[in-house]
């Protein structure tokens, strides 16, 4: 009975979004009041009832109800309760659950803290929004039921993907999630925008918290997911260019253009067209990496549905969306006004180059992701694109734009000169030369590890003066300093430190691309290698038991050349039973300089085992970087001036004025 009510929530958010979805437009084109204020009561509705359905699911994976078949075919028993909830999402029909869930959420938070907002385009908004649930809810409900019932259920099920029973892996789908469906909240301001034929600052105003909390919730889960590649799949390296992996980073490239494209809507009513167009694709790129997830057409552990019926809804869905909204675009987006002039020297100037560079790295991306796709569709030809492909069309793109990174926010708006800026980043060109230099001719390093590391630098150092002069960081007594840094807009602190989290990634990137040692080799008890000079040594195997596996474990201790001991690590090789399945755990120490990392093989049979031991310098930096990025993302959230729930009187006044309630 309870799995019951949880399918007839659903069925009752569908009608909820077609409310939704319908009568606000209605009610903003008639200057109905009545009719636009069911726009929030819906979308508030609706997000209660998927919320109650994904709750009934919930709990029929903590109580292992093997009556319902997707609990049949994603859990068991024996699985540790941790497992059990995260289970929920790690298959199709959960996590496009999950999905809409979010969905909805986003769209009751708009109705909650956009109260401020003109009732007709909160209407509008909350009318796209209404539009896209129906669609999810629609495809959930006919292709992807999660309440199915089983006629005969199994004693205790089929089990888990083991390579998802992880916690790293139970988080990253729902951060992923918050940041692909939080552009749907720009997305929706971008149409209604169209539809009411008016962008200015006041609307930039309004979408950037959005776009800012989006950003902030895809950044961490990219990185989760790379953080979770590295160490569970046992093979040393966090990015494999996947289309998966792309599936997520187009969006993120697409959204920071938008980010940064929406600062000169607000600051000059500049980009207006080019902002409404950024906030279009960066949701477009959400629905393609849903598409391409649980079409079927990708086969990846991420991948979970082979079902052709659903891509096909997907595609009419992807095509619907994206086609409906560009065709808006170009019937409305020649009717927005210019905004103001700006010389080419200008942050203007060099936030356009940041926008025009971030697009053509996420159609670099884009090209490499589908084009083997189409060519095995076209012509069954089947070929592979990876790294060395990517490396060598994606990293020219991202050099210019590191370097304008470290520039452009010393640039004056309107207009401004190149010279007073690099005279201002002169530490940061010095520091950086002789990072290229010691490395490159001291060292003898290669030209890209050094010119990496002098990029890191460049931006790393260029972002604390940026910094530090806003704050004026060496006059002043501490109490007046202390002053200045709380009265500097929080948008402005959260910018230099997302700066300088993008500083030490590229020096965790750099470092691991060029500098990692693997050694792989087998060994017996007692024997040892040595790697980046620290020494590996066997110490022993042993049999242990999980909740629901079975692994090897193996310890291996590791010293500096003095002998010194550092750490001991325990990387093992599980199996479970129910999936007959192995899974590789690697034994991690992560020190400043880098990780020392182990993988434990097979036996030799011969008393012998083989491992692979590897160094990963700076790679640490790289978790740390996307954390502070994040830090960034959250720094900029809490700037009140975008916190639409709680404008002054005065700013609630000017964008009524901007945006004036229809008789």
């Amino acid at each position: 009975m309870v799995t019951e009510i949880g399918h007839y929530a659903l069925v009752m958010a569908l009608f909820a979004a077609l409310m939704q979805s319908t009568l606000p437009f209605w009610g903003a084109a008639r200057g109905e009041v009545r009719m636009m204020a069911l726009a929030p009561r819906a979308a508030i509705a609706g997000s209660g009832l998927v919320a109650l359905s994904f709750a009934v699911l919930t709990y029929a994976y903590l109580i292992s109800d093997f009556s319902v078949l997707n609990v049949a075919e994603n859990s068991h028993s024996a699985k540790p309760l941790i497992y059990k909830i995260t289970g929920v999402w790690a298959n199709h029909e959960g996590s496009m659950l999950l999905w809409v869930l979010i969905l909805t959420l986003f769209a009751a938070a708009t109705a909650v803290f956009g109260r401020n907002l003109p009732p007709a385009f909160r209407a509008r908004v909350l009318g796209v929004q209404g539009v896209i649930t129906v669609g999810f809810l629609l495809f959930i409900l006919f292709t992807s039921n999660p309440f199915e019932r089983l006629a005969a259920p199994p004693p205790d099920g089929n089990g888990m993907n083991p390579l998802l029973q992880d916690p790293g892996i139970a988080l990253h789908p729902p951060m992923l999630y918050l940041g692909y469906v939080g552009f749907s909240v720009a997305f929706a301001f971008a149409i209604a925008a169209l539809i009411e034929g008016r962008v200015d600052p006041a609307w930039a105003r309004w979408v950037r918290p959005w776009t800012v909390a989006a950003w902030t919730f895809l950044t961490g889960g990219i990185a989760l997911g790379s953080w979770w590649a590295y160490y569970e799949l046992g093979w040393g390296g966090w990015w494999f260019w996947d289309p998966v992996e792309n599936a997520s980073f187009m969006p993120w490239l697409a959204g920071t253009a938008l980010l940064h494209s929406a600062i000169v809507v607000e600051k000059r009513d500049a980009l207006k067209s080019w902002t409404i167009l950024l906030a279009i694709i960066a949701f477009s790129f959400s629905l393609l990496g849903t598409f391409l997830v649980r079409s079927g057409v990708l086969t990846s552990v991420h991948a979970f549905a082979t079902d052709p019926t659903r891509g096909v809804f997907i595609l009419a869905l992807l095509i619907a969306v994206i086609g409906g909204s560009f065709a808006l675009y170009a019937w409305r987006a020649p009717d927005l006004k210019a905004g103001g002039l700006f010389r080419p020297v200008s942050r203007e100037g060099a936030l356009i180059l940041n926008n025009v560079l971030l697009s053509v790295a996420a159609g670099v991306v884009l090209t490499g992701t589908l084009y083997p796709l189409v060519l095995e569709t076209v012509t069954g030809e089947k070929i592979s694109v990876g790294e060395p492909w990517f490396n060598h069309y994606f990293v020219p793109v991202m050099v210019p734009m590191i370097l304008a990174m470290g520039a452009g926010p010393l640039l004056a708006w309107k207009r401004a000169s190149v010279r007073p800026a690099l005279e201002r980043l002169k530490l940061a060109a010095v520091m950086a030369g002789a990072v290229f230099v010691i490395l490159f001719w001291a060292y003898g390093v290669e030209i890209g590890a050094a010119f990496g590391m002098l990029l890191a630098v460049w931006l790393g150092v260029g972002a604390l003066i940026e910094w530090g002069e806003r704050v004026r960081l060496i006059s002043g007594a501490p109490a007046t300093l202390w002053r200045r840094i709380k009265g500097t807009p929080r948008a402005a602190h959260g910018m230099s430190i997302a700066h300088f989290g993008t500083a030490l990634i590229i020096a965790a990137i750099t470092a691991a691309s060029y500098w990692q040692v693997e050694k792989v080799q087998a060994l017996k008890f007692g024997q040892s290698v040595e790697v980046a000079g620290y020494v590996f040594t066997l110490r022993g195997v042993t049999d242990v038991a999980g909740p629901n596996y079975v692994a090897q474990r193996a310890e291996v201790s590791v010293a500096d050349r003095n002998g010194t001991p550092v750490t001991v690590l325990y990387p093992e090789k599980r199996m479970y039973p129910v999936q007959g399945m192995p899974t590789t755990e690697a034994g991690i120490h992560s020190l400043l300089s880098g990780d020392l990392y182990a993988v434990i093989g097979d036996s030799t049979g011969e008393g012998g085992w083989v491992t692979r031991f590897y160094f990963e310098p700076l790679i640490p930096w790289m978790w740390f970087g996307a954390f502070v990025m994040c830090a960034g993302g959250l720094v900029s959230l809490s700037d009140r001036r975008y916190r639409i729930g709680a404008p002054s009187m005065r700013k609630r006044k000017a964008a009524g004025a901007a945006h004036p309630t229809p008789a």
